[in-house]
């Protein structure tokens, strides 16, 4: 299993977190999404690589920025 561990800034909330994971987790390949509302860390686990620029449009279509 491949993991990829981000930095999310803008969130203050459970529902910005609910956020994150509903839009990172319909992205193709991703099999698990966490995401640390103290930290900012957005953590992805899928079976193969998933590109970066498809988490970080996910993170975007939430609200959010990857830093």
């Amino acid at each position: 299993m491949n993991t990829a561990t981000y930095t999310v800034t803008g969130m203050t909330c459970g529902h910005c977190v609910s956020s994150v994971k509903e839009e990172v987790g319909e992205v193709p390949g991703v099999a698990e999404v966490e995401v640390d509302l103290d930290t900012g860390l957005l953590t992805v686990r899928s079976e193969s690589p998933v590109d970066g620029a498809a988490i970080t449009a996910a993170v975007k279509e939430a609200g959010y920025q990857v830093v």
